[in-house]
């Protein structure tokens, strides 16, 4: 079963960090949320979230993929802390998978995540970095690589969605899919 990290930093956006772990768990997938520290995340809109762990307790695990949900604080707070770099660039060099939405695609951009990829993020944060070997794309969900990148709010079903076929396969995005569409 496929492991995946979301690491949560205070002025996250909510919407992202929860629909992207409501829908990984409906795929089967074992979602770990950690905190940067043993604080309850407090996001962009005033919701309050708490992480399953903390990121000191799963640094040095190995992740099928690592996600990190956007929000400018939230990006800049996951930007600022050094063992997420680190994580970071140990998942991309394990052969596993990163992915960002929002403004988090900047964290990829200052560690050289993005360098000679394609990539979108929330309109115009990318834009103000120096990135010349960057494709800046506006589509929702742009996949390169062992890279993934979304745009933000908006995405943030299709971004999700994206990652359990990346995960998992089609059938279950599928499913998951359906599975939302249903009434109770």
């Amino acid at each position: 079963m496929p492991r995946v990290l979301i690491p949560l930093a205070q002025g996250c956006e909510e919407l992202e960090a929860v629909t992207l772990i409501n829908l990984l768990r409906r795929a089967g997938i074992e979602v770990i949320t950690a905190g940067l520290n043993d604080q309850p995340i407090v996001g962009s809109r005033g919701i309050r979230l708490i992480p399953d762990t903390t990121l000191d307790t799963i640094v040095d695990q190995e992740f099928t993929m690592v996600v990190l949900p956007g929000g400018a604080s939230g990006a800049a707070n996951l930007n600022s802390d050094s063992r997420i770099h680190v994580l970071l660039k140990n998942t991309v060099r394990q052969g596993n998978k990163v992915a960002a939405i929002c403004a988090a695609p900047t964290v990829f951009a200052d560690i050289g995540l993005l360098d000679s990829k394609k990539a979108t993020g929330y309109p115009g944060f990318l834009d103000k970095l120096n990135l010349p070997t960057t494709t800046l794309c506006n589509d929702p969900v742009v996949i390169d690589g062992n890279v993934i990148t979304s745009r933000g709010p908006g995405t943030a079903m299709d971004f999700a969605l994206t990652l359990i076929e990346i995960l998992i396969n089609n059938p279950k995005r599928l499913e998951v899919e359906e599975g939302l569409k249903r009434s109770l």
